[in-house]
């Protein structure tokens, strides 16, 4: 009787962790205001209003989903670029800018202010939502090709 009971209260824990793990992935944040590292600077495009940049592992498979959303939608909005970094032998960098999990997404603008942030694959709405203030033309995404 104690096993089984102890088997449910793991069973009850596990799923509302799951849960609780879906529900925060790739929901959009308010960014921070610490000072970029050198390392993000340096792949920022200077003529892009906001630059989308991405952190990623070797081996991390939602990388790659990530990748081709974010490419896409720079490629389709006036304004928008897409970056990214391998944080795989950079674990310093992953600290210094609080990456708990990969993918995650940080949005900076031109003057380097981290805007918003993602962590794991963006949910497209909420983060086209989430930039439109900060694109001036608003959200003039093309048609797909």
């Amino acid at each position: 009787m104690t096993g089984a009971l102890i088997l449910l209260a793991t069973l009850v824990i596990a799923t509302a962790a799951g849960l609780w793990w879906r529900a925060r992935a790739g929901r959009v944040r308010a960014g921070g205001a610490a000072p970029l590292p050198a390392d993000v600077a340096a792949v920022l495009d200077p003529d892009a209003e906001v630059t989308l940049v991405q952190m990623s592992t070797t081996f991390c498979a939602p990388c790659r989903q990530t990748r081709v959303l974010l490419a896409d939608l720079a490629d389709r909005t006036d304004g928008l670029r897409h970056a990214e970094l391998d944080l795989t032998n950079r674990p310093g960098l992953a600290r210094e800018l609080s990456v708990l999990r990969t993918p995650t997404t940080i949005a900076v603008d031109a003057r380097g202010t981290e805007l918003l942030r993602v962590g794991g694959v963006p949910r497209p709405d909420a983060l086209l939502d989430a930039l439109r203030p900060h694109l001036s033309h608003g959200l003039d995404t093309r048609p797909e090709a």
